[in-house]
């Protein structure tokens, strides 16, 4: 079966893109609203609304194949690619991937995923969000080709087993760190509740007393409105790098004690802690989170680190992974490109012991979600982020749902 044509449309996310650093540098949180000047180039505002591109393909037997491009909330950040508009990249797809693929005959995910990382637009790789929403498409492609889910195609393609129960959901609150906690706690979410720690002064505390804070807070309000007493959630706390900040990065043994007094807050509840510390670069950050986690580990605290700051492609990964930065990899979907490396970097933490979080961002939409689901499913990752947005009900309905499905459908002898 052949590809008949491809066509785009532009969407929104359900997010917003941020520029992370005008926020950094001073611009001011106005209820939705940031007040300040852009500085990171191509926004317009410190907040503006988040973009994607839906890509079509029509099939030979006239079946539509759909995916969305999507880009991370601080695109233009940390080295990732440029701020993604789709009036500025529907123009390249039409040009430089459309006539690729239209009339290609639809052959294994794997093949045509590499195809499209060898695009190159005068010498550079494609945007990552190009890459990851039309593999998207491609892997939408060769299920409905094969009349198979896409979780079947790539354990096919991979040598994989399906999962067969669901995979722990983290959602994420956003700022609104205590409501959003209360609708986690009363849908019985496994891992909650990320609270968005991005600032030293009003969300950690110079010494991380208002840190401590929320955790008895949030501690207390699971026993007091969980459904059922066997609920045992993991609190997962997304720091951005801020204990660094207050403590010092080099400050190993200061940091690890902090962590140990969170670990006894939160007893008997289980804690990770994603980003505790950004060193400022990608070695820099291999080599003290490292450290962080030896010294985690020698005192024999159950706290994990999660590594998300600087780990933004395959190589990333599996560079973090070698040097044991961590105890969970954040495997941030959009940042990777192509699914197949998300893939391949799941694979590769599972292989070498480290946990696989295949994670993302808020600013995706409901069908990369659903497509990353499936991927999750394959790879069996053990934990998946629900997106996108920060409203929490309605991410944890999509990647919920969608696990349903598969499950329900596999169970029934659908592949």
């Amino acid at each position: 079966m052949k590809i008949k044509k491809m066509v785009c449309a532009p969407g929104l996310t359900g997010f917003y893109f941020d520029d992370q650093l005008a926020i950094r540098q001073g611009a001011v949180a106005d209820g939705a609203r940031y007040i300040g000047e852009p500085v990171t180039p191509g926004f317009t505002s410190v907040r503006q609304p988040g973009e994607s591109i839906s890509v079509m393909l029509q099939l030979e037997d006239n079946q539509i194949a759909w995916a969305d491009c999507a880009a991370v909330q601080y695109s233009g950040a940390g080295g990732r690619d440029p701020l993604f508009l789709s009036s500025e990249y529907i123009p390249v797809i039409d040009k430089y991937v459309a006539p690729h693929f239209e009339g290609r005959e639809i052959t294994t995910f794997r093949e045509m995923a590499a195809e499209l990382d060898d695009i190159r637009v005068n010498g550079k790789k494609l945007h990552t969000a190009i890459r990851y929403g039309v593999s998207q498409v491609l892997l939408h492609a060769v299920g409905l080709k094969n009349n198979k889910l896409m979780c079947d195609v790539i354990a096919e393609e991979y040598g994989l087993n399906v999962a067969d129960e669901l995979i722990p959901i983290f959602t994420q609150s956003g700022d609104d760190r205590y409501n959003n906690a209360d609708k986690m706690i009363i849908k019985g979410v496994p891992v909650l509740p990320h609270a968005l720690i991005n600032n030293v002064e009003t969300k950690l505390g110079r010494e991380g007393e208002l840190l401590a804070e929320y955790l008895h807070w949030l501690v207390k309000r699971i026993r007091e409105i969980r459904p059922e007493e066997s609920y045992q959630p993991i609190i997962q706390i997304d720091v951005y790098g801020t204990i660094g900040l207050a403590f010092g990065v080099h400050n190993i043994s200061r940091i690890a004690d902090y962590l140990a007094e969170l670990e006894e807050i939160v007893k008997p509840f289980k804690l990770r802690i994603e980003g505790p510390i950004d060193a400022g670069d990608r070695d820099s950050q291999i080599k003290c989170l490292s450290e962080l986690t030896a010294e985690v580990d020698k005192r024999g605290l159950s706290v994990e680190l999660v590594a998300d700051e600087w780990c933004n492609t395959v190589e990333d990964v599996m560079a973090f992974a070698d040097a044991k930065a961590g105890h969970i990899i954040q495997v941030k979907t959009p940042d990777l490109g192509g699914l197949n490396h998300t893939i391949e970097a799941i694979l590769y933490c599972k292989e070498k012991g480290i946990g696989a979080y295949q994670g993302g961002t808020c600013n995706e939409t409901d069908r990369s979600t659903m497509i990353c689901v499936q991927v999750a499913m394959a790879v069996q990752a053990d934990q998946i982020l629900a997106k996108p947005g920060m409203g929490v009900d309605e991410a944890i309905m999509i990647a919920y749902n969608e696990m349903q499905r598969i499950i329900a459908l596999r169970k029934s002898g659908v592949r």
